[in-house]
């Protein structure tokens, strides 16, 4: 079930959010100073592709005062728009039955794309998460 919402995904928008997020990869990584953004969107394009079976999780040790520093400054540039362009497209799909679970998805990318810094993205089925010192 999982493979089927993940191809109607791909199909019925999650190119073009894992695009957008490409995108913006490349801008952050083109200006040095926003590296670390340029890195956790390409991270958030690659779960925007194949969102089904995956989750996002807090990275094991907590985060550092420079990653949250960097998810304020990430919530005031852009994580406020990337919130209301998925709300919209949210409810866009949620209109159709076959569009809830594409809804939900939309929404469960949210948290990641309000803050970057210091999450993970682990498939559901894993039964512990990596631990890295």
């Amino acid at each position: 079930m999982k493979t089927i919402l993940n191809v109607i995904w791909l199909v019925l928008g999650g190119f073009w959010l894992a695009l957008g997020y490409c995108l913006a990869g490349i801008v952050c990584c083109l200006l040095i100073v926003t590296i670390p953004w340029g890195i956790a969107s390409f991270r958030i394009a690659n779960y925007a592709l194949w969102p089904f079976g995956r989750t996002v999780v807090d990275k094991p040790g907590g985060t550092g005062i420079a990653s949250t520093l960097g998810n304020v400054i990430w919530l005031l540039v852009a994580g406020i728009w990337i919130v209301i362009a998925h709300v919209t497209t949210a409810f866009a799909m949620a209109i159709t039955i076959i569009g809830i679970p594409l809804a939900i998805a939309n929404l469960k990318m949210i948290p990641i794309s309000l803050m970057p810094l210091g999450k993970e993205i682990v498939p559901t089925n894993q039964p512990f998460v990596k631990i890295y010192r």
